[in-house]
């Protein structure tokens, strides 16, 4: 027995079985069982679970006349949406893999989402669209697009929505205007209601537990990002572990807007909801006000999220005349919660914010705090059917508790390995006691009680409000500029975000006094998603360099640190 297990919640099991179903069946159980009720709702607009799962089915059988056989890989790029949620499911449906791409990729990141996944067809929306048909155009003939179905925003509810529920104003143009489709060459655009409008069936479900379901993609210390191979099996047993851990059932009622391109929002919130029968209340983006009129006119139960969220609902103006009362459950991860709030919480509502730890490579938890005794600033304790130990990064030897070493993961959630990479999937795992752990890169210990603390990062990443920045993608993309001869990427402090992106940039003797910080900047946000973009950039004649002529970051980092 583990230490936590003292302190493990009476109400749950130690590990759980999984079904011998896929994914898809969650969907096609809850439409039998609960036809009418309300699955998903979107400024207003309601789908049930019979409308979610015949679309759906609909989507698939488009697929599947357009070559998508099993086991193909099919790019999904959307903000939230139902029509993400239809089109996810109509990927597994069609017996496919789901490739999550993040929507804030530009068209040179997004060409990576379709050459290294071997990827033929992809699902968007029309304001994203024009980029996925410029990164396919701009490859070789053998590596591009065949197909691609978009759908404009407004097709996933009724326009005409007034009301608490109405699309809030700054939204207006961004969801109500009617993109022009892109030219695909040597490829074909189809409409999301030509798509609908199929009379085929679907074909035979053929995948299970272990075939492959979701591609996430995730970067590194070095080179592109990887693709995290997942089994039905691996989301699955997240999904049921999910709804255990959090007292979830058919009648929560879910406030999504984490994005479910993330691996939080599409197994911790879509698929742990769409397992329990529960309804998934929507939201393409953050914003304070709308969030606090949905959940006092939907009253939620469940709201999943990342603490600057938290913060900014709890400095809205209007903050008292929102009605959080229904709320249950509120939980998140990616960056601490501060203690003030998590006590303004707890005095106003008797929530206990419940943080968590995960990473793409393990279905998002890999670890959570019990709801009813959980510790701040805490990663929580090893998740349902979940092995994690403390170990020393050199010679691979557990640490004694409260000892700092690196955080290994073993569990049913664990991905497969890394897509084409088997040096990198090599690399990421090691044996302990006959058990096969990844290696999460990130520093911590465990207390008495056998809770776990993040203490440090081995590997090279920036948290900016919970999205993971990878230096060296900035770094190769920001080389692509004619002006820049060498850059480097640290983090900096910033007091909203807790991290934020800062270059330190070397010019080219051509371009020095022709080119601004903010021209430099500017550019990174036309070429890259805006989370990644630099905030600041500092000119420097030089960066630090040791002997082998490797630029030294850390030395970077710690000045920046030592300023404040």
């Amino acid at each position: 027995m583990r230490a936590h297990h003292a302190f493990w919640p009476k109400r749950l099991p130690h590990s759980i079985t999984l079904p011998e179903t896929s994914l898809w069946d969650n969907v096609a159980t809850n439409a039998r069982r609960y036809p009418q009720k309300d699955a998903l709702v979107f400024f207003g607009t309601r789908y049930s679970y019979s409308e979610l799962a015949r679309q759906a089915e609909r989507l698939a059988a488009t697929l599947h006349s357009l070559g998508v056989q099993r086991g193909d890989r099919v790019v999904l790029n959307m903000q939230n949406c139902p029509q993400l949620v239809i089109a996810h499911f109509a990927i597994l449906r069609a017996n496919a893999v789901v490739v999550p791409v993040n929507p804030m990729n530009r068209a040179e990141e997004l060409k990576h989402y379709i050459t290294d996944p071997d990827t033929r067809v992809a699902i968007t929306t029309a304001d994203l669209a024009e980029g996925l048909a410029q990164a396919s155009n701009s490859l070789p003939a053998d590596q591009r697009l065949q197909h691609l179905i978009v759908t404009h925003l407004s097709e996933g509810f009724n326009p005409d929505q007034a009301g608490d529920e109405a699309p809030p104003a700054q939204w207006h143009d961004w969801l109500m205007t009617r993109h022009a489709m892109p030219a695909l060459q040597g490829g074909h655009v189809l409409s999301w209601q030509d798509a609908q409008a199929t009379t085929a069936a679907p074909p035979e479900l053929l995948v299970g537990i272990q075939d492959m379901a979701l591609l996430p993609y995730t970067s590194g210390t070095t080179g592109l990002p990887k693709g995290c191979m997942h089994l039905h099996r691996s989301v699955m047993h997240n999904a049921i572990a999910g709804t255990l851990w959090g007292t979830g059932s058919h009648e929560s009622v879910v406030l999504c807007v984490v994005p479910m391109f993330h691996i939080t929002g599409i197994v911790a919130v879509m698929h742990a909801c769409m397992y329990a029968g529960g309804c998934l209340v929507i939201m393409p983006r953050w914003d304070r006000e709308f969030a606090g009129h949905l959940i006092s006119k939907r009253r939620i139960t469940s709201w999943p999220n990342i603490p600057t969220m938290v913060i900014d609902l709890l400095g809205s103006p209007n903050f008292d005349k929102f009605n959080l009362s229904s709320l249950t459950s509120i939980s998140g991860g990616g960056a601490a919660m501060p203690q003030a709030v998590a006590q303004r919480l707890f005095e106003l509502y008797g929530l206990r914010y419940v943080e968590g730890y995960g990473l793409t490579e393990t279905a998002a938890p890999s670890h959570s705090n019990p709801t009813d005794r959980p510790k701040q600033q805490c990663l929580g304790v090893p998740y349902i059917s979940t092995d994690a130990r403390i170990i020393d990064p050199e010679t691979l030897k557990e640490v004694p508790q409260g000892e700092q070493g690196e955080i290994v993961i073993h569990g049913p959630e664990v991905f497969e390995g890394y897509w084409k990479r088997p040096d990198a999937t090599a690399d990421a795992f090691i044996e302990l006691e006959g058990k096969r752990f990844f290696r999460s890169g990130d520093l911590g210990r465990i207390d008495e009680e056998g809770y776990f603390f993040i203490t440090d990062r081995l590997k090279r990443m920036i948290n900016a409000s919970g999205f993971k920045v990878w230096p060296a993608e900035v770094e190769a993309l920001m080389f692509r500029h004619p002006a820049i001869q060498e850059a480097c990427i640290i983090s900096t402090r910033d007091p909203y975000r807790g991290e934020t992106v800062k270059a330190v940039v070397v010019l080219r003797a051509s371009h020095k006094g022709q080119v601004s910080e903010q021209d430099i900047i500017q550019w990174c946000h036309e070429n890259m998603a805006v989370y990644k973009a630099p905030r600041q950039v500092q000119f420097v004649e030089s960066l630090p360099k040791s002997g082998s002529g490797k630029v030294m970051w850390r030395a970077l980092q710690e000045a920046e640190a030592s300023q404040g």
